[in-house]
């Protein structure tokens, strides 16, 4: 099993989570990020860090974000490695409390 970013994430990306990560296991999109399941080392430091509750252990993934686990791993293989902290997007208090958000995702490989 490994970790999972879901649609919480999305507009957000907020890095806490990649400050607090032992390895090099999250991508960056232009407004997401993903969990590489081949680096994770399934520790579970990056979830109490994400202020979004964006991630999850895939095996408690919610019914209607099951998706996102495949979506990390296609993701994860385009998108660049992020190391470090960063602002998250400018308008991510605005998406934060705002659901639906999947259809907003841009999976191009550039990150913003």
């Amino acid at each position: 099993m490994t970790f999972v970013v879901t649609e919480a994430c999305i507009r957000c990306k907020y890095t806490d989570c990649v400050a607090a990560c032992p390895v090099e296991c999250f991508h960056e999109g232009p407004d997401f990020l993903v969990i590489d399941p081949s680096a994770c080392i399934d520790c579970g430091v990056c979830v109490p860090e994400c202020p979004v509750e964006a991630i999850f252990d895939e095996k408690d993934l919610p019914a209607e974000q099951r998706e996102y686990a495949e979506l990390n791993r296609r993701l994860a293989a385009q998108w660049p490695l992020i190391t470090a902290a960063q602002e998250p997007l400018p308008d991510a208090e605005h998406w934060a409390s705002q659901t639906h958000k999947r259809a907003l995702l841009t999976e191009s490989t550039e990150p913003a």
